[in-house]
């Protein structure tokens, strides 16, 4: 498989350095993206993210980056997104009380987890995912990964998807919700998949392998 260029949104929110190495270990040659230039020959987009949706969306914008995005998505180009960047891909977050809407992908809101006794928000830490019912409806992005698997997570909110055909994963805390999104060549997670060990660098690494393939 040749080495695809993956283009790593740059947007001030959060630590890009342990996306770009896990990247690389799984043979991907990583390009930032700063700017609405960056996108000129890459082979994959990931937008990660760790922080507020609103603040999210105006650095975004600021960096005339928000159209480009959503543009390189709806093309069907091979697109991942992590933790923050999977919530943006929702119409608005329950965290923005000002105007500020995310992309626009996907129909739904961004909510927090309600508060309940012994509930610790955020929810950080391992947690078990279940996959969807066919590993077929995820088209291989675990392939390889056993059933139940756990995965770091560092979050408050969670997007809820209007679509329930978009599930790849549903993940129990407190209530049950859909922690990863596959829709052709797209895949979003809450969790993270740099952080989770061998088995977040499998989920990259079958991610590049969707990704570098023709699409059918």
């Amino acid at each position: 498989m040749k080495k695809g260029l993956f283009g790593l949104v740059d947007y001030d929110m959060g630590n890009l350095r342990s996306v770009a190495k896990a990247l690389e270990v799984v043979g991907a040659r990583v390009a930032p993206v700063t700017g609405p230039r960056g996108f000129a020959g890459l082979d994959a987009l990931v937008l990660p993210g760790v922080g507020a949706f609103g603040a999210a969306v105006r650095n975004l914008r600021r960096r005339r980056l928000m159209d480009p995005i959503r543009d390189w998505i709806l093309s069907g180009k091979p697109f991942l997104g992590i933790c923050l960047g999977y919530q943006l891909l929702f119409q608005k977050g329950e965290e923005s009380r000002s105007a500020e809407r995310g992309l626009g992908i996907f129909s739904g809101k961004v909510r927090k987890f309600p508060a309940r006794r012994k509930l610790k928000i955020p929810h950080m830490g391992w947690n078990q995912v279940r996959f969807a019912a066919s590993r077929k409806s995820a088209g291989g992005i675990f392939s390889g990964i056993p059933q139940d698997s756990f995965f770091y997570f560092v979050h408050s909110y969670y997007p809820e998807p209007r679509d329930g055909s978009l599930a790849a994963s549903v993940t129990r805390y407190g209530v049950d919700f859909v922690s990863s999104v596959r829709k052709d060549r797209l895949f979003a997670c809450q969790f993270h998949p740099e952080k989770s060990g061998k088995d977040g660098l499998r989920i990259l690494s079958n991610f590049a392998g969707i990704a570098l393939s023709r699409p059918c």
